[in-house]
């Protein structure tokens, strides 16, 4: 990376995107240096294309936990972090991700191995194959995310 721009941090997160061992590394990654977060939440939903009838579908559960997790990432940031939502394979997001928004490097954050379904498709393992350097992070779920933001009102689409 050229020593006069920001480096470009995605950060994968789904279940553990507001969790304090995710917003410790990425405060640990603003102070290694100059960088801007991309929040990459994968999608939870199964979209089922009807050629009939054609509506768009919201992921309400990944807009919820980035109404949770962004506000908290920006602080350990110390700048604004963006979020959007990818695609379900969480592997195809960030391929995707890389692909189309170019990042230098990505953290991968996961639930505890005995219940991450990403670590048993060894997700960081693939993602490193694509060539970028991969930090891992293990944290809890957040109640957050899930039970305390299922009322809560999300923006108009």
């Amino acid at each position: 990376m050229p020593p006069y721009r920001s480096a470009r941090v995605l950060i994968l997160a789904r279940r553990t995107a507001d969790s304090p061992e995710l917003i410790g590394a990425v405060a640990a990654r603003a102070d290694r240096g100059p960088c801007n977060f991309t929040l990459l939440v994968p999608s939870s939903l199964r979209i089922l294309t009807n050629m009939t009838y054609h509506r768009p579908h919201r992921d309400l559960d990944a807009e919820r936990r980035i109404l949770a997790a962004v506000p908290l990432l920006s602080r350990a940031a110390g700048s604004e972090v963006v979020a959007v939502v990818g695609a379900q394979d969480p592997f195809a997001a960030v391929r995707d991700a890389l692909k189309v928004m170019g990042f230098d490097e990505v953290i991968v954050s996961m639930l505890p191995a005995r219940v991450s379904r990403w670590r048993s498709l060894d997700v960081p393992g693939r993602i490193r194959a694509l060539g970028v350097p991969v930090t891992e992070v293990t944290g809890a779920e957040s109640a957050r995310a899930g039970a305390e933001l299922q009322g809560t009102p999300l923006p108009a689409a």
